[in-house]
């Protein structure tokens, strides 16, 4: 296992693109990296202070053997400056929704790590018959701090508007992102290989978490605010509305134990099968990405000879 992820730049058939979206009113440039050729696959990262597509790269090399891969950064996450906005879990429901129509529509498979699988799993519970297959990697529905509390409580909503002032919130964010807060997270919550952070993945996550307007979609993430669900029972539910055969399960065994916990529920209300790689926590697509596709690409052949076995 070789530490950080592979630079984009470094594949000369990766074309690194913009799709602009605006559905948050002014236009939003939002990274884009395609590779591959044959049906599309779409690749959604997590939401976090250092997410960013970039982190689908080693996963997307795997898949571009066999799919046109599209992988795109959420509005107010990767690597450009950002806008201030209070962005909501509705305007990244529907930067989703404008995602399927117009960057990658009717994808032949979508994979989609942490809150990124929620928004998905959100998305389709309405329209469960648009699903071809989805692969949710250590899904999540809830952010870090109400994970911690086991709540939502109403004093998130100060922690975000002192970090929303000009001059308090960049230093409360600096304060609080880091490089040593930003190791301790990756330690404790997003990679097995406590070394995987070394110096050219850091640069990676640092530029992801120092660019202008960062903090505005970071602690909303962190607070909750960017929940995809209200709770636990409508992320189950969301997922048992998919049909059968159609979604794939991903986590590691060293998940953080209540997100584990949540990811076991779910594969219980969709009666799905998970795969549980031996090691890997909530960066698993990152970390173990020859695993992780090994694990979606033999779903995805599973379901398809499911679908055509003859009826006895």
């Amino acid at each position: 296992m070789t530490g950080g992820p592979m630079s984009v730049d470094a594949d000369p058939v990766a074309e690194a693109t913009e799709f602009v979206w605006t559905g948050a009113g002014e236009p939003i440039g939002c990274g884009v990296t395609r590779l591959g050729a044959g049906e599309t696959a779409l690749l959604l990262p997590a939401l976090s202070s250092i997410s960013t597509r970039r982190e689908m790269w080693p996963l997307q090399q795997r898949l571009a053997r066999r799919f046109a891969t599209i992988a795109v950064d959420w509005p107010g996450f990767g690597t450009e400056d950002k806008p201030r906005r209070d962005w909501t879990s509705a305007a990244l429901a529907q930067f989703l929704a404008d995602v399927l129509r117009e960057l990658a529509p009717r994808p032949a498979l979508i994979v989609a790590a942490g809150h990124a699988a929620g928004y998905v799993l959100r998305h389709f519970a309405s329209a469960p018959e648009e699903v071809s297959h989805l692969a949710l990697v250590a899904p999540t529905w809830r952010g870090p701090l109400p994970t911690m509390m086991g709540r939502r409580p109403a004093w998130l909503r100060t922690v975000r508007a002192a970090m929303d002032r000009p001059v308090l919130g960049p230093a409360l964010y600096a304060l609080n992102l880091n490089d040593v807060v930003i190791r301790a997270m990756a330690r404790e919550h997003v990679y097995s290989d406590r070394t995987w952070l070394d110096r050219s993945a850091m640069d990676d996550k640092r530029r992801v978490a120092q660019a202008r307007g960062a903090r505005f979609a970071s602690v909303r993430f962190v607070t909750g605010a960017l929940d995809p669900f209200e709770s636990s029972a409508a992320f189950q539910a969301a997922a048992a509305a998919i049909p059968p055969g159609r979604l794939g399960l991903v986590w590691g065994a060293e998940t953080p134990p209540k997100s584990k916990a949540e990811m076991g529920m779910l594969a219980a209300a969709a009666q799905v099968s998970p795969t549980v790689l031996p090691h890997g926590k909530l960066g698993v697509h990152e970390e173990f990405a020859a695993e992780v596709a090994e694990a979606i690409l033999s779903g995805l052949d599973e379901a398809s000879e499911l679908a055509v076995a003859p009826i006895e």
